[in-house]
């Protein structure tokens, strides 16, 4: 893993935040465990496709997951919802270098954020009416719900 990357994405991370007007949201990860990573997504037409516009995520976990999912909303920027499928985890990550055994979940859950917002996008457009039970609150929202508590842990969200 490029070391210089990695603190180079996590002394500025990029679309760090919730996103009120978004379009899609995903969550992945447990309360239970602490690891989660939350994703939202606006989109936008261009050229007749409609193109992820804009993302932005909050993360509780490791370095690596922020680091990971601050990248990643910079590179699906501009790409359709197909294109953002078809992307791995590998390749959100891909400008930290290849991540060490231990760290390759936090890619992981960041694909899997991405994917669940991309999911329900479609889930919203087809029933209007169901609200996810992930779609809407903070990430200390989900905590507090699952009974955790950030204890001597200084929570701060810009």
């Amino acid at each position: 893993m490029d070391e210089t990357a990695l603190q180079s994405a996590l002394s500025n991370p990029q679309n760090l935040g919730e996103m009120p007007d978004a379009d899609a949201v995903g969550t992945v990860g447990s309360p239970d465990c602490g690891d989660m990573v939350r994703m939202w997504l606006k989109y936008r037409e261009k050229d007749g496709k409609k193109v992820i516009d804009k993302a932005s995520f909050q993360s509780f976990g490791c370095q690596t997951a922020i680091a990971v999912a601050s990248l990643a909303t910079e590179l699906i920027r501009g790409k359709t919802k197909e294109e953002a499928l078809s992307l791995s985890a590998e390749e959100l990550s891909a400008p930290l270098g290849p991540l060490p055994p231990m760290k390759i979940h936090c890619g992981q859950m960041v694909e899997g954020a991405l994917k669940a917002a991309l999911e329900s996008e479609t889930a919203t457009a087809e029933a209007t009416s169901v609200t996810l039970p992930d779609s809407t609150g903070t990430l200390v929202d989900s905590l507090n719900a699952a009974g955790k508590t950030a204890g001597k842990i200084k929570i701060v969200l810009h």
